[in-house]
């Protein structure tokens, strides 16, 4: 195991890791998600918390 795999976030179900997916400068969102659609991590700066989505 390396360092940089310590720090790369994974899917709580099939144990995948997140792809990422920014908007554009201005709203700075920052999705990140399962390739296979279970989960999804959204990141809202104004809310300066993350939105977290379990598909079943």
């Amino acid at each position: 195991m390396t360092i940089k795999n310590l720090f790369k976030e994974k899917c709580p179900q099939c144990k995948e890791h997140l792809t990422v997916n920014r908007t554009s400068l201005l709203s700075s969102q920052v999705v990140k998600f399962c390739p296979k659609g279970h989960y999804e991590k959204e990141y809202h700066p104004a809310l300066e918390s993350y939105i977290e989505t379990v598909q079943d």
